[in-house]
C-alpha cells in the first residue's frame, strides 16, 4: 500500500520504473539489483532504493528485486490493474494523432469520448472514438472519467477545463501553454513541448560549452 509521504519527485519516477519492468518481464529476466536497475533508467542506485523505501521492503540484500514481484506491486501502486477511461478536449492535429494513438501499448487507459467546436468534426468517429459537441460537455455525466486530456487553443483551456470539472471531472493532462486555475480537488499535469525544448537546448548548449572551456 502507498505511503502517503511519497514525495512527488519519486511519484514522477514510479511510471517509468513500471514500464522498464514491463519490458525485463517480458524477456524473461527474473531479478535485478539497483545498480543494474539504474543504469537501465539512467538513475543513481541510491536514489531508486530509497524511492522504494517508501513502500516497505521489495527488495533483499544480496539478492536483489524479484521483477515479477516488483512489476506488480507496481502496477497496483499505479492503478494499472484497472481501467482508467479519459477525455480529450480539442481534435486538433494533436488531438487527433492521440486519438490514432489511443494508448495502444497500455490496456489499462483509453479514450472513450472526444470534444470539439467543429461542425465537421461533431458526430464523427476517430479510431473508433466518437466526437462530440463542447456543448454536451458539461451537462454530460463524467464522474466515471478518470481525467481530461487539454489540446485546445491556450485562449480556451481554461473554459475547457470549467466546463470539465462542471461534468464531474478533476484530473488534466494539459497540453495547452497556460497555467490552469482549479479548485483544490482538482489536479492537474502541464505538458509544454516548447518549454521542454527550450530547457534541452539550453542543456546542449551549456555542456557543449563546458568541454570548450
Amino acid at each position: 500500500m502507498a505511503n502517503q509521504n511519497v514525495p512527488q519527485a519519486t511519484a514522477e519516477r514510479l511510471p517509468l520504473y513500471y514500464r522498464t519492468l514491463q519490458r525485463l518481464v517480458a524477456i524473461g529476466k527474473t531479478r535485478i539489483s539497483s545498480s543494474e536497475f539504474g543504469g537501465i533508467v539512467q538513475i543513481d542506485s541510491t536514489t531508486i532504493r530509497k524511492d522504494f523505501s517508501y513502500f516497505g521492503a521489495l527488495g533483499r540484500k544480496g539478492y536483489g528485486y524479484d521483477t515479477q514481484h516488483l512489476m506488480e506491486f507496481l502496477k497496483k501502486i499505479l492503478y494499472q490493474d484497472e481501467l482508467s477511461k479519459v477525455i480529450l478536449i480539442g481534435v486538433g492535429h494533436l488531438g487527433t494523432a492521440l486519438l490514432n494513438h489511443n494508448f495502444q501499448k497500455n490496456n489499462n487507459t483509453k479514450i472513450v469520448k472526444a470534444y470539439d467546436v467543429d461542425p465537421l468534426k461533431i458526430g464523427t468517429e476517430i479510431s473508433g472514438t466518437s466526437v462530440h459537441s463542447m456543448d454536451e460537455l458539461e451537462t454530460d455525466d463524467n464522474r466515471e472519467i478518470t481525467a481530461a486530456i487539454l489540446t485546445v487553443p491556450a485562449a480556451h483551456a481554461q473554459k475547457a477545463a470549467d466546463l470539465a470539472i462542471a461534468s464531474g471531472i478533476h484530473g488534466f493532462l494539459n497540453f495547452s501553454p497556460t497555467r490552469l486555475v482549479l479548485p483544490q480537488d482538482a489536479y492537474v499535469r502541464h505538458v509544454d513541448m516548447t518549454v521542454e525544448l527550450q530547457a534541452l537546448i539550453y542543456f546542449l548548449n551549456h555542456a557543449m560549452e563546458e568541454r570548450k572551456s
